[in-house]
């Protein structure tokens, strides 16, 4: 039997010959970098642990979340890392050269079959090149940066076949969008993905970087596309030397094979809150919008601004609407200049940003205002994801449309006449809310008993478990005070939460960023231990690694849980037990690395 295309590139990585998916084997990493968020978290888990650097060569520093260096606290954390590289001979792509993960593709560092590591948690998109890029923690990355290698567990992989003819007007954005709609958020979770057709083979690397940098918003581990002629060549350019495809075997085992039909796809939007709940436009037809942007890591590339010239060129973004655009890298902003897109931009009335991040990482232009209407690019809608307001996802077709019509339209049906406010739309209220608590470090026992928070949801990311407007803090001690501080109805959890509480969710609890904070923030209030039905990919292994007791277990809901209940959980079985209604299940014990790593303290 043969391997799928992350088996075989695992296994080229490791001292194995063949892996295979649920084996934990250690791999070593082409690519070991860290951005301007995370980035000083790195160097101080470096530095406290007294740890060399593996490879200098092998070692990056990416500044894209705040690349204007316009927070002072993410100047401070820029310039810790800049420091710390100049003292190790480590090249940092400073603030002028956009996200890291383009960057790593761009400069021909990322290719096919190689492995690569960031603080990125969409480090991921690396698969439109077929490469293995994972997003990890900053003890992670510091394990890495040290080690040169770092242990994985083999997913299970998922094949999906694109079957038929693309439709006209079907953009990348809206392929994504519908693959979102077919397994929403957690169907794929922890699953590794490749994605086959006759049209797949078709798309630039552009619209693939476009689907698989959204891998992280369905839970997937990546979403691999195996490289065509024209990929390859470009990878061979940028790097300078002949390179090998690596592929999938032709009899490898998948976990599942989905076969749908392409030409079913039609332009869609996300609807605030969830990249997974996402409807055909005409069926969002007319709401007002306050701004638009278009970048990100999912859409700021050449063929998006290109498609966003032709759309602009010749007319006017609508009164009342702020229309934002944020190339991926400097080298496409560049390009933007030269072609002559950036006047286009600007004489319709649009503002453009150096390159970056932009509104995901609340460090440029993009965030937004309570109560704005806002349609983007981007590749998440989180509640306080890009500020205050509701943010639409679409792609830049549609953005721009929508800039123009002054409410969301398809991109073919720009009205003549752009839709305004009224005096008693644009009156908005603005609140703002801290909630402070001092935090708590206490020691965890391998038996656990704890009163229980029961917060029945799935998807809760790491924006809801802790907001990126926190990020700059790395003390511990400080972060416990913003715990669920963005979560719907929990806003005042770390002043209700007591010591030794612990938290039980639902499925893929700690999707979306890579931030450790999401981790760090519970044991500074003393939260003993969370339980779930399944976690993000990242956010487990932060857990981990930062040897805070999680625990899987698929059937939480016959444990009949309510607030205040008193639940015991066995690390070592995994047997979980409701003691207020003497009610008992099994969950997953830990692993052998799981307990080796709680045992030792941490990774370190």
């Amino acid at each position: 039997m043969g391997m799928t295309l992350i088996e075989k590139i695992l296994a080229n990585h490791s001292k194995e010959s063949r892996v295979k998916p649920s084996e934990i084997v250690d791999i070593e990493i082409d690519i070991r970098a860290a951005r301007d968020f995370g980035g000083a978290n790195v160097v101080k888990n470096i530095q406290d642990h007294n740890l060399r650097i593996a490879d200098p060569q092998k070692t990056f520093f990416t500044f894209d979340c705040n690349p204007t260096g316009s927070d002072q606290k993410y100047a401070v954390n820029q310039q810790i890392c800049r420091l710390f590289a100049r003292d190790n001979g480590v090249k940092v792509f400073d603030i002028n050269t956009g996200i890291g993960t383009h960057t790593l593709i761009e400069k021909g560092l990322a290719y096919s079959g190689i492995t690569a590591v960031t603080t990125d948690s969409h480090a991921n998109i690396l698969g439109a090149v077929g490469a293995f890029g994972q997003g990890m923690g900053d003890k992670d990355i510091a394990a890495a940066i040290h080690n040169g290698k770092v242990w994985f567990k083999v997913p299970k992989s998922v094949k999906i076949n694109l079957n038929g003819k693309r439709p006209e007007g079907i953009y990348a954005k809206d392929i994504v969008l519908g693959l979102l709609k077919r397994f929403g958020a957690n169907t794929l979770l922890g699953y590794a993905v490749e994605i086959y057709g006759d049209e797949v083979d078709k798309l630039t690397l552009d619209e693939r970087i476009t689907i698989s940098s959204m891998a992280t918003e369905m839970g997937c581990i990546i979403i691999f596309f195996t490289p065509n002629e024209a990929i390859m060549e470009y990878s061979q350019f940028r790097n300078g030397k002949k390179l090998e495809i690596v592929r999938a075997d032709h009899d490898a085992e998948y976990e599942q094979l989905y076969e749908l039909n392409i030409e079913a796809f039609v332009p869609r939007v996300a609807l605030p809150g969830e990249p997974h709940n996402t409807v055909p436009v005409k069926e969002v037809k007319g709401v007002k919008i306050d701004s638009a942007f278009i970048g990100s890591c999912t859409n700021g590339r050449m063929e998006d601004f290109r498609i966003v010239g032709e759309i602009l060129k010749g007319k006017q973004v609508a009164p009342d609407v702020v229309f934002k655009i944020v190339p991926a890298t400097d080298e496409i902003w560049n390009e933007c200049l030269k072609e002559g897109l950036i006047n286009i931009f600007k004489e319709a009335g649009a503002m453009v940003s150096n390159a970056g991040c932009a509104g995901c990482a609340a460090g440029q232009v993009g965030q937004n205002g309570e109560g704005e209407i806002s349609i983007s690019s981007g590749n998440r809608n989180f509640p306080g994801k890009q500020g205050k307001g509701k943010v639409y996802l679409a792609s830049p077709a549609t953005v721009a449309a929508s800039a123009i019509a002054g409410c969301i339209v398809p991109h073919d049906e720009i009205p003549e006449i752009p839709m305004t406010f009224g005096v008693s739309e644009s009156k908005r209220k603005i609140v703002e809310t801290a909630v402070c608590l001092d935090s708590i470090e206490i020691e965890k026992p391998k038996h656990i008993e704890g009163r229980v928070w029961y917060i029945p949801m799935d998807n809760i990311d790491t924006d809801m478990i802790y907001h990126n407007r926190y990020l700059s803090l790395t003390d511990v001690s400080e972060m416990g005070q913003y715990t669920f501080d963005n979560l719907e109805a929990y806003e005042d959890f770390a002043q209700r939460a007591k010591s030794g509480d612990i938290v039980v969710v639902h499925k893929n609890f700690g999707s979306g960023s890579s931030r450790q904070q999401a981790v760090d923030c519970f044991k500074a209030l003393g939260i003993q231990a969370i339980v779930a039905e399944s976690y993000g990919a990242i956010y487990e292994r932060n857990a981990i690694n930062a040897a805070f007791p999680i625990m899987t277990c698929a059937t939480i809901e016959k444990l009949k849980l309510a607030d205040g209940d008193i639940v015991q959980l066995n690390l070592e079985t995994g047997e979980i037990i409701n003691t207020s209604k003497k009610i008992s299940v099994q969950g997953e014990r830990f692993s052998e690395v799981q307990l080796e790593i709680y045992q030792n303290g941490g990774l370190f």
